[in-house]
């Protein structure tokens, strides 16, 4: 145990659970865009789903999605503030088989129209897993450096990506592989530790069948 799972996370808001591992989901949707979002459509889960409004779920998310940190003072401002950025927002909640009680699936366009969608789980202390991106099975804790890799599923892409990988001496710690039969997309995981080029997730972007490489930093 750390410091952190006893402490909890520097936050704006009344619970670690629905403040800030929300503002963590959001950030994550957010980067694996690669864009400003102009359209967020948010589909709230469980617990989130029933108290979002009195624990400020739907601010922290709509702020992580806007890229602002657990404990930036506009979060509770968030909603205006996309209105003025221009980031149009709608929520509902519903049911997602299977999902833990917090529990969010968000979906982000940008001005280009290009998506992202992120099924994402706050699991208490601020903690969040990721269990899909763009409907395909991932796990994705954000506490360790995460290579986030949407590709054409063809041969021979794994194995570029790792060696590329390989080449910078960081270390593979977890590696998860999903794929989408219909659309021969695939995404791959990628958790690392140790030292890592910041030059790696440029590289991986201009191999072969890569749709998207996203690099995140433990959050």
């Amino acid at each position: 145990m750390n410091v952190f799972d006893i402490l909890g996370p520097v936050m704006i808001g009344p619970s670690s659970s629905h403040t800030a591992g929300a503002a963590r989901i959001g950030r994550i949707t957010r980067a694996l865009l690669g864009a400003p979002a102009v359209h967020a459509s948010i589909l709230l889960h469980g617990s989130f789903a029933k108290t979002y409004r009195g624990h400020g779920t739907d601010k922290a998310l709509i702020a992580g999605i806007m890229g602002m940190n657990t404990d930036d003072e506009r979060i509770r401002f968030a909603p205006d503030l996309a209105v003025k950025e221009g980031l149009e927002v709608e929520i509902t909640t519903g049911e997602i088989d299977g999902a833990h009680p917090n529990t969010a699936l968000i979906t982000l366009t940008d001005a280009n129209n290009r998506t992202v969608s992120l099924q994402g789980s706050s699991i208490g202390g601020g903690n969040i897993l990721v269990t899909k991106v763009n409907g395909m099975d991932v796990s994705i804790t954000g506490q360790y450096t995460t290579l986030i890799v949407l590709h054409r599923d063809a041969p021979g892409t794994i194995a570029s990506v790792t060696e590329e990988v390989a080449q910078t001496g960081a270390n593979i710690c977890n590696f998860r592989l999903s794929r989408n039969e219909k659309s021969r997309e695939a995404v791959m995981t990628i958790e690392l530790e140790g030292t890592i080029d910041p030059d790696l997730n440029d590289r991986i972007q201009k191999l072969d069948n890569i749709y998207s490489s996203t690099m995140l930093k433990p959050i």
